[in-house]
């Protein structure tokens, strides 16, 4: 089936129309009029490559290393909710795919999969946490991520609260009962206040009152370095380099949280020239083709992460279509390191990418 699906783009095509309409929506939609979603795919379109040639391209190698980890190719999975809803086998399909293709795999706090489980698959895997205002289940998840050998703890900081999502308010989406929270339901008793939605789960489990300080207090339980997941601007780079973090993951979200925020591509420079080298800084949202990889490591991006690309490969074929999914966009990132005459990743340049005319 994969074989006749091209790019990642006929794999959403084929997951909208096999999932349940409200399934659809919740993946696919984002917050507000979905201005900010739709900006991210836009913002590729305003940045062009500007490819060299006759140097001796040959094999292109696209391994890189990001936070002292290697990679095989810098496109790692980005944490998102409940892969069960879009295939039963959930996100240890997604895990598998990854383990297969040696994708870093960001699991989220919200998997429908519990964290043990997940690692028993084998992929390279970092841990994204939501601090809840129970500090004692928080310190939880990170002392089993770190048993389980997740290598990094991914601090989502964008989602104080939930965005308004309005695809959802329209269709009524409900999480189904065979679809649940398994790294934290063992933690909440049936009919705990909070636990029947997304939403007011949010508002009465997560912590909106973080700050800084909170990143401090994570460091103190893990020796596991901490990615901040949600930055979009310089000053807030600079206060992340200066707290000592591994890696900042440039991110709006996907378009989720905050409408009318920018696009994560054209955020990249400016927090990438406060970062100033002192952290790896990598970028989400609306990453489909491997050029877009290109456009984002020359802007200086360690790596990419994608998100809904797999959740479109899960919902169509499973394993296999996670798997291939990750494999199209890694070949067209190696196609495009050679015709725009580049080697390996470290002869990726800020000269090579500039602002459409």
């Amino acid at each position: 089936m994969t074989a006749l699906l091209r790019r990642v783009d006929d794999f959403e095509e084929g997951a909208l129309r096999a999932l349940r309409p409200d399934v659809a929506a919740f993946f696919a939609g984002g917050a507000g009029d979905e201005w900010t979603m739709a900006e991210n795919r836009r913002a590729f379109d305003r940045w062009v490559l500007r490819p060299r040639v006759l140097r001796g391209v040959g094999e292109a190698d696209p391994s890189t290393t990001v936070i002292g980890e290697p990679m095989p190719f810098p496109i790692a999975i980005a944490p998102t909710a409940f892969h069960r809803l879009a295939h039963p086998d959930g996100e240890l399909a997604t895990a598998r795919a990854a383990a297969a293709t040696g994708a870093t795999m960001i699991v989220s706090t919200m998997s429908s999969v519990s964290l043990e489980d997940v690692a028993a698959c084998g992929p390279p895997r970092w841990f994204q946490l939501y601090v809840h205002r129970d500090r004692e289940l928080t310190a939880d998840l990170v002392a089993r991520a770190q048993a389980a050998g997740y290598t990094a703890l991914v601090l989502t900081v964008d989602a104080p609260r939930l965005g308004r999502r309005e695809r959802d308010e329209a269709t009524g989406f409900e999480l189904p009962p065979e679809v649940g929270m398994a790294n934290v339901e063992h933690w909440l008793a049936p009919g705990t206040p909070g636990t029947s939605t997304r939403l007011s789960y949010f508002a009465t489990q997560i912590d909106p009152n973080l700050t800084w300080d909170d990143v401090a207090w994570l460091r103190t339980l893990s020796p596991l370095p901490i990615v901040i997941k949600g930055v979009m601007t310089a000053e807030d780079a600079t206060i992340a380099a200066d707290a000592g973090v591994a890696a900042l993951v440039v991110s709006n979200h996907g378009g989720r949280q905050l409408d009318g925020a920018g696009a994560t591509l054209d955020a990249l420079p400016e927090v990438v020239g406060a970062a100033a080298g002192r952290l790896d800084v990598l970028v989400d949202g609306g990453v489909r083709r491997g050029q877009h990889v290109l456009k984002a490591l020359g802007l200086g991006a360690a790596a990419v992460l994608v998100g809904r690309a797999p959740l479109w490969g899960l919902a169509v074929d499973g394993e296999a279509g996670v798997r291939r999914v990750l494999e199209i966009l890694r070949d067209e990132f190696v196609l495009a390191m050679s015709l725009a005459g580049v080697r390996s990743v470290g002869e990726i340049e800020p000269s090579m990418v500039s602002r459409a005319p």
